[in-house]
């Protein structure tokens, strides 16, 4: 039994899952593959993703390949309500989100999706795994394995699997090259733009961007910033990507400097803490500030909070803290995922290379958990490979094949 916030909404939501349908053609030839093969037939599936049309559309294609679909969100302020409401009237679908859920109501969401006993997870930054380890361990009977959408979520399931703790396989869905290569690099890049640009109605050109985080998303966001006409500062730790961004074409300094410089702030880490302190105390009058990595710790909110003065609604979506000499800085969205807190996600068409991703990884785990073991499993090649042959056809292009003579040449040492 779906709990969401108004089924009145149901109607707008089913417009914008069908929208998404039209414009991701890889998960409609899923779609008819499924009604066919049924591979999730008799298994239970739950979803904790960005609540949004895409992720939507992914539910109901899963459901008509058989599955038993629980669906909640992975952030209390990028789930869509009329998008609940509108899948939670598919058949085969049960849903739990509500936008803007307090904490408690965020965790309770989890759980009861969790209730409903999944054989398989598909996670986004690692919160169903981790309650599956900790507070919701009579579910873990039934539970094969799942898959990973995030840097941020494999990061965790690195970590538990080094500890020796994982319960269960995990398939690194975001280490696929048709995930990060094009999902982290363009979607993000456009994605987090768009909420900026939608949030703020200001313009960018002529602007210092300060990214902070140089990988596939932080390559991405400057990459459009720089677009847009900005001059673009990359701040990061480590030494390669550092020397990467510089060859790229932009500036690389320390954030202790770029604070001083910066109008518009976007953090892409996945670690907490990269902008705090004393960093709000060099920062120009009005500058912007919003996170793009999975949590909420990026900016140190509590740090902006004990060294303002005044806080203050700006706009919808943008809180403004006044410091003690009178400059304002404006924190986007909570400091939570600008391009989805503050906009739609990603655009439909990348979204439809990552879920199918997702879709596939989840029939390859059902078939072969029993030999994974308790471990972080990579995307196997033939997957990818997969995708990328339905994009290009989905494109009207073809590609070269190499000749039976060409194979044999790469595979021998003599010219």
């Amino acid at each position: 039994m779906s709990k969401i916030r108004d089924i009145n909404l149901a109607g707008k939501g089913k417009q914008k899952i069908e929208w998404v349908r039209k414009n991701m053609p890889l998960l409609r030839s899923l779609e008819e593959e499924f009604k066919v093969t049924k591979p999730f037939k008799n298994l239970k599936i739950t979803i904790s993703v960005h609540l949004e049309a895409k992720t939507a559309y992914l539910a109901t294609v899963m459901a008509i390949g058989g599955g038993d679909v629980s669906v909640t969100g992975s952030n209390p302020l990028s789930t869509q309500d009329d998008v609940a409401a509108g899948l939670s009237t598919y058949d085969g679908v049960n849903v739990y989100a509500w936008f803007n859920a307090t904490p408690e109501e965020y965790k309770e969401q989890l759980i009861e999706a969790l209730g409903d006993k999944p054989n398989i997870i598909i996670d986004d930054g690692g919160d169903l795994v981790n309650l599956l380890h900790t507070e919701c361990k009579e579910f873990l009977p039934s539970v094969m394995g799942g898959c990973e959408e995030t840097t941020t979520g494999i990061i965790r399931l690195k970590a538990m699997e080094s500890e020796g703790l994982l319960k269960f396989p995990m398939i690194a869905v975001n280490n696929a090259q048709c995930k990060y290569l094009f999902d982290n690099r363009y979607g993000t890049g456009q994605s987090v733009w768009d909420g900026i640009n939608r949030t703020t109605n200001l313009i960018v050109a002529g602007k210092n961007v300060v990214v902070v985080g140089y990988g596939w998303c932080g390559k991405g966001i400057a990459m459009r910033a720089k677009g847009f006409g900005a001059s673009t500062v990359i701040c990061e730790v480590d030494p390669v990507k550092s020397a990467e961004a510089i060859m790229d074409g932009f500036k690389v300094m320390k954030m202790s400097e770029a604070a001083k410089i910066g109008d518009i702030f976007v953090t892409a880490t996945g670690c907490k803490d990269v902008i705090a302190g004393g960093h709000f105390n060099q920062m120009k009058d009005g500058a912007i500030l919003c996170n793009a990595g999975h949590f909420n710790v990026e900016i140190n909110i509590p740090d902006l909070e004990k060294l303002s003065v005044l806080v203050k609604e700006q706009r919808n979506n943008i809180m403004g803290y006044q410091m003690q000499d009178g400059r304002w800085i404006n924190l986007l969205a909570e400091g939570r995922l600008v391009n989805l807190a503050a906009g739609d996600g990603h655009p439909a068409e990348i979204m439809d290379m990552s879920f199918s991703i997702q879709a596939l990884s989840a029939i390859h785990m059902i078939k072969n958990h029993k030999e994974f073991g308790n471990h972080v499993i990579d995307v196997p090649e033939e997957i990818d490979n997969k995708v990328a042959n339905m994009k290009l056809k989905a494109w009207g292009v073809e590609i070269d094949k190499l000749s039976d003579e060409q194979k044999k040449y790469f595979k021998s040492w003599q010219l």
